[in-house]
């Protein structure tokens, strides 16, 4: 494995991690408003991390129609 792949995926732990600690906190205190902002966080992560292989494959899909 790559050295920045692997500094990507560790970002990637370490940020997943937060957002759970953010979650269980939320649920320990019984905060509705920490609970949905910790959801929708989660939800935009796991977004984004779903589009980014596509965004990195769109430019060579339109490089080949150019070419």
């Amino acid at each position: 494995m790559k050295l920045p792949s692997l500094f990507i995926n560790l970002l990637i732990i370490i940020f997943f991690a937060l957002i759970s600690y953010g979650l269980t906190g939320s649920i320990a205190v019984k905060s509705t408003m920490g609970i949905i902002l910790a959801m929708v966080s989660l939800g935009a992560t796991i977004m984004f991390l779903y589009l980014l292989p596509k965004l990195k494959q769109q430019p060579t899909e339109e490089e080949g129609a150019d070419g």
